[in-house]
């Protein structure tokens, strides 16, 4: 029994030990760090509040007793149009400021369709923000307030040096906790990933490509706040998280201050964002088509297609070719590529490797302005054999094929003459597991173009190994078993 009473007295001695042993220098020196980045960057960020008003009719039924749709069809003119009603919609998020005239910077998204923007200093100050300029492609807005004091705001810093495990430190309002108190929250964590793509979550034209992603805690209301380095800088724009419960779940991600910047000074200048623009379908390369292509790595991007009368089909280039270089930069992969064209002047020149065939050639390709539409649905109208109709073979690799007729082009919004459409894919094929879809457009068989089902047959007439198929989607490699 004494023994074991010394024993229980030994463990509890270690464990208080334990408990107030002092932490190491490292520890306080990074503690304080975190303490100076919230005191430096902190004050610089804002909540923002918007109202919106919508205005809409009632109308009611003096035969309401009638729950019939015989009577809505026959006596609507008997609905009688009640008084015109509102109904506000509030909106909550954070910005931060970027220089002392007061410039504000957050999501477009934050301020969309505000009638009213109010923002508030973590010190409880208020001001009516005006909006200065909105981009909705990046998600970016500026917002203006006036003051005659001394506003704070934060230093940018350079997210071309952000490098994944480098801290990230995320500052805002989240859940419009600022409704009561103004201070801005702070969560920490690291840079998990870079050049992140999210893909389209609404009917605008609002694309998420070149993200920083970070682990610090980032929720709604998150949005405009700034994403800061351990030096206080502000190195992206928080825009979204990832997450299955509506709260954080480790996944956040934010825009890279470099495009905030460009996007920033065309805002508060009044001119136009514009973005760079080439006119190619892209894809990336897997290592079945780097071996297709004979190529010694799978970096680089394989052009699927060409957009009618744009910048590529000017330079001359073609489906097929694959662009491993822009500017003399290497290029990874296709956000790669799409993050260079979109940062590059418009009217300017870039210079392009590509392989073709095996070989390489150097193309000089002026670079264009993006188009607000950018369907991919432009493709030359070609001319159909008005000759018998050919029938197309029952099964070839799992696939079988239709022609384009009106009525697909119609509902497709294709041409006749844009290939074949897929019909069916046998379950457990060499096409199904190469990826082959019902509904793709089938336009290229081993770079042999395809216009109708007569090609088609032609193309496919004694092929064996693997064979490359050119869809709307991009190409597919078919191995053979």
């Amino acid at each position: 029994m004494v023994k074991n009473l010394l024993l229980i007295a030994l463990m509890l001695g270690m464990v208080s030990r334990g408990v107030s042993a002092e932490p190491t220098d490292e520890a306080l020196s990074l503690q304080e760090a975190f303490v100076r980045v919230s005191k430096d960057a902190g004050p610089a960020v804002v909540s923002i509040s918007t109202e919106h008003v919508e205005h809409y009719q009632t109308r009611y039924y003096p035969f309401s007793q009638f729950q019939d749709q015989f009577f809505d069809e026959f006596f609507s003119d008997f609905f009688v149009t009640g008084p015109d009603r509102e109904f506000k919609k509030i909106g909550l998020g954070s910005g931060v400021i970027v220089n002392k005239e007061g410039y504000v910077l957050t999501n477009e998204h934050v301020i969309h369709g505000a009638d009213k923007i109010t923002v508030t200093l973590p010190d409880g100050r208020e001001f009516e923000g005006q909006l200065t300029g909105s981009d909705i492609y990046s998600d970016l807005a500026v917002v203006k307030i006036g003051s005659e004091d001394d506003l704070p705001f934060a230093k940018l810093g350079d997210s071309d040096e952000v490098e994944i495990g480098h801290w990230a430190i995320a500052i805002g309002n989240p859940f419009a906790f600022a409704v009561r108190n103004p201070e801005p929250t702070v969560t920490v964590g690291v840079v998990s990933a870079l050049r992140r793509s999210l893909p389209r979550t609404d009917k605008r034209a609002r694309e998420y490509s070149d993200l920083i992603q970070t682990d610090a805690s980032i929720n709604p209301g998150n949005s405009g706040g700034p994403l800061v380095n351990i030096r206080g800088e502000v190195i992206g724009i928080n825009v979204a998280i990832f997450t299955m419960s509506g709260g954080s779940e480790g996944i956040g991600f934010a825009i890279p201050v470099n495009t905030a910047k460009k996007v920033m000074d065309d805002l508060m200048q009044g001119r136009k964002v514009l973005y760079g623009w080439v006119g190619v379908i892209i894809q990336d390369v897997d290592e079945d088509l780097a071996g297709y292509f004979g190529l010694l790595e799978k970096n680089g991007v394989l052009i699927s297609r060409i957009l009618e009368n744009s910048p590529a089909e000017k330079a001359g280039l073609r489906p097929g070719d694959i662009i491993v270089s822009f500017d003399k930069n290497k290029i990874r992969d296709t956000q790669d590529l799409i993050s260079r064209v979109l940062k590059k002047d418009i009217g300017g020149k870039a210079l392009l490797e590509i392989v073709r065939k095996r070989k390489v050639y150097s193309v000089d390709v002026e670079i264009g302005e993006r188009p607000e539409d950018r369907g991919l649905a432009v493709s030359k109208k070609a001319q159909i054999d008005q000759g018998p109709a050919a029938q197309p073979p029952k099964n070839w690799n799992g696939i079988e094929v239709s022609e384009i007729t009106q009525d697909i082009a119609a509902r497709f919004k294709l041409s006749p003459g844009s290939g074949v459409i897929v019909a069916g894919v046998e379950q457990g094929s060499v096409a199904e597991d190469a990826g082959i879809r019902v509904g793709d457009i089938i336009h290229e068989i081993n770079r042999q173009p395809i216009k109708n089902i007569t090609e088609y047959n032609d193309a496919i007439k004694g092929l064996s190994g693997d064979v490359l198929v050119g869809t709307y989607r991009g190409y597919v490699l078919i191995k053979e078993k």
